[in-house]
């Protein structure tokens, strides 16, 4: 019996792989995101804090040197804030293209499989009709012998 070779079989090995990669490259971006977007919560309920211990600060006695040390901890807060933002909206961009690039690998590799599965088909069909060739020769080889004897 006939064996079924896909012909380009490492082409499409190839695409298997390069999925692999993308999906990898992908999980390490959102992860990357995650973490950039877990930095920033961070930073902002620090933030926080040392807003309350401004409102403290001014509630009670006032202590101007504790009061300016808080003012410039918020002003540093907000600076990393907004650099923060910046990472996340990067991983943010780079989550997007690892998607993109994951979607692009994976429609090649469904085409490839697609390919695949037709030359299947068109193998099969083709087992089909030699095998029907040899029945027909068979049947009319045993009709030739049997209007002989």
């Amino acid at each position: 019996m006939a064996k079924f070779v896909y012909t380009m079989q490492n082409i499409l090995n190839i695409k298997q792989k390069l999925e692999n990669q993308a999906k990898i490259a992908y999980g390490q971006a959102n992860a990357k995101l995650l973490e950039e977007q877990r930095k920033l919560q961070e930073i902002l309920v620090r933030k926080a804090r040392y807003e309350e211990r401004a409102r403290e600060l001014v509630s009670g006695s006032i202590h101007i040197r504790e009061i300016r040390e808080n003012k410039q901890a918020i002003d540093a807060m907000k600076s990393a804030m907004r650099a923060q933002l910046l990472q996340v909206q990067s991983a943010e961009r780079a989550v997007e293209d690892a998607r993109r690039k994951l979607n692009d690998v994976m429609v090649e590799r469904k085409t490839h499989e697609k390919l695949r599965e037709k030359q299947f088909e068109q193998f099969k069909e083709e087992l089909a009709y030699e095998e029907n060739k040899v029945v027909d020769g068979l049947v009319s080889y045993t009709y030739q012998k049997g209007t002989q004897e």
